[in-house]
């Protein structure tokens, strides 16, 4: 079969066969009385092994091994195959997410993609000053695509960086959230930290839900998190949470803090200062718990607070006793 012939049926170009010629992969078995190049069927069954083997990704070298070196195993092979496709998929994954988060800061002109482009490299850069530099002039220089501020928050190690990026995405809007929401779902423990904490820092009315929901998380680095966020916002359903972190010792002043933020609405005082009441009540409370609770009654106001310290003057704990005396001296002089 002549070589036009074998490149219309095989699909492989006359060029391509000669090249495969030049290189040694495949050879007419011989030529007719006119010169030109005549292919036996084997000669093109090995052209069929060929393009099928370039089907999965190997090279023209590789392929030639795999037909010609009795002593090689396709395993290995493979193994390299599957490994670089990866890296490759990985590769333009990465490539599509830039695209799309240019495309999405809609840039107006060149001179902006440029600008995202720089901003989207400096976020990647080994370098903690330049992740901060980036952080800043994204809020401050150029429109940044909220993906990749979040991906950079959630993901930022450098306690400095990560405060800026928090401050960046606050600026940027509830719009956040709902990306947020996706990290505090993440398998990994620092990643649900970091998306609770940027939460914690966006106002209005989809991050403060978002923070109610995140009460209940099965992480309870995000439950308290989120507390101490709902009681700088005024939420009762906080409460629990708080008083349970005074009880475990986590965080204790800033939950008491919270719990006293709260207290400044009477209608939510007397609920508060019997939540700690029954805590206190129930057995076995740790010494040093029961103190930390009696603690957090200081800045409670009502009459539940005052009847609940006059008992606990006369605890068993004389440490708690002392501290309930202390504090009903304090109110009694104000």
């Amino acid at each position: 079969m002549l070589i036009g012939e074998v490149a219309r049926r095989s699909g492989v170009s006359a060029r391509m066969l000669r090249h495969y010629e030049s290189l040694g992969l495949v050879r007419p078995t011989g030529r007719n009385e006119a010169g030109y190049r005549e292919y036996s069927s084997e000669d093109i069954r090995r052209i069929f092994h060929i393009e099928s083997l370039r089907s999965l990704g190997l090279s023209l070298r590789e392929v030639g091994r795999a037909l010609d070196d009795p002593g090689f195993t396709p395993s290995e092979l493979v193994d390299d195959l599957i490994s670089r496709t990866r890296e490759r998929i990985a590769a333009e994954t990465e490539l599509l997410t830039r695209l799309r988060r240019i495309g999405a800061a809609e840039p107006t002109g060149w001179e902006d993609v440029l600008r995202i482009v720089a901003l989207l490299q400096a976020l990647g850069s080994e370098s903690a000053g330049k992740r901060q530099h980036a952080a800043l002039s994204s809020a401050e220089e150029v429109s940044a695509p909220v993906e990749a501020l979040v991906e950079a928050a959630l993901s930022e190690t450098d306690p400095n960086v990560a405060g800026t990026l928090r401050w960046a995405l606050a600026r940027s809007g509830e719009g956040v959230v709902a990306l947020l929401a996706e990290g505090l779902g993440s398998p990994v423990a620092e990643v649900r930290k970091r998306a609770v904490q940027s939460v914690a820092e966006i106002a209005g009315d989809s991050a403060t839900a978002l923070l109610r929901d995140a009460l209940t998380n099965s992480d309870v680095v995000v439950r308290r998190c989120a507390a101490l966020a709902l009681g700088a916002r005024g939420v009762a359903g906080a409460v629990p949470t708080l008083i349970d972190m005074i009880v475990e010792g986590a965080n204790d002043v800033d939950a008491a803090d919270a719990l006293s933020a709260l207290a400044a609405d009477p209608a939510l005082a007397d609920q508060i200062a019997t939540g700690l009441v029954g805590r206190l009540a129930k057995g076995g409370v740790e010494s040093s718990a029961r103190r930390r609770l009696t603690q957090a009654l200081a800045d409670i106001p009502g009459v539940t607070t005052s009847r609940a310290l006059a008992d606990l003057s006369n605890d068993d704990d004389r440490a708690v006793a002392l501290t309930a005396t202390y504090l009903l001296t304090l109110r009694g002089t104000q």
